[in-house]
């Protein structure tokens, strides 16, 4: 992140940032690469949010679940960046428990929601299962993998037009061995 929020940096991104051009999933896309790449392009592909409702929503440590196209500035990404993503300190679970109550109104009582972010932890788990209950669904396939086998998953699911399945977060094994290695990618011209 420290690349993108330099004052001197002149690349695309961290320009429109300093303007507050950039979007969030820009950024985070940025400082997280494959990992954050693969989800983002995940969520745009099979999002299938009721009309009025942002299909894509990204955990904003500080400020809850926030539209992955919505503008941030470079004060704003550094405010995220100095809270701790952890569901024990309140800077980052009230604003999510919050946010999470927000969208849960807003949807329609038979509407799931797809985690795409780490399931070993009670992180992102805890303060989500506590306020979307069994409505709250993840990929199974997610089990015993890393941020970055997550992101490469994503990636090529999106890309090869294959959605994942899904299974309810409650009750749900969370963890277990490691899968075989995904196979690397061609590189792309």
């Amino acid at each position: 992140m420290q690349m993108l929020l330099r004052p001197g940096a002149q690349f695309d991104l961290a320009r429109r940032l300093r303007a507050g051009g950039a979007t969030l999933g820009e950024a985070f896309e940025f400082t997280s690469g494959l990992y954050f790449r693969g989800k983002l392009l995940y969520a745009r592909t099979f999002a299938r949010a009721p009309e009025g409702v942002p299909g894509v929503l990204v955990i904003a440590p500080g400020a809850g679940l926030v539209p992955a196209e919505a503008p941030v500035d470079a004060a704003q990404l550094a405010r995220l960046g100095k809270v701790p993503v952890d569901a024990a300190d309140r800077r980052f679970r009230v604003p999510l428990e919050d946010a999470a109550r927000l969208v849960l109104r807003a949807l329609p009582s038979q509407t799931d929601i797809v985690l795409l972010g780490s399931i070993a932890s009670a992180k992102y788990v805890d303060p989500l299962l506590g306020i979307f209950g069994e409505r709250l669904l993840f990929p199974p396939s997610f089990v015993g993998r890393g941020d970055m086998s997550r992101g490469g998953l994503l990636l090529r699911s999106a890309r090869a037009g294959n959605e994942l399945e899904y299974a309810k977060v409650e009750g749900a094994v969370r963890h277990g061995p490691r899968p075989p290695r995904l196979p690397r990618l061609p590189r792309r011209p």
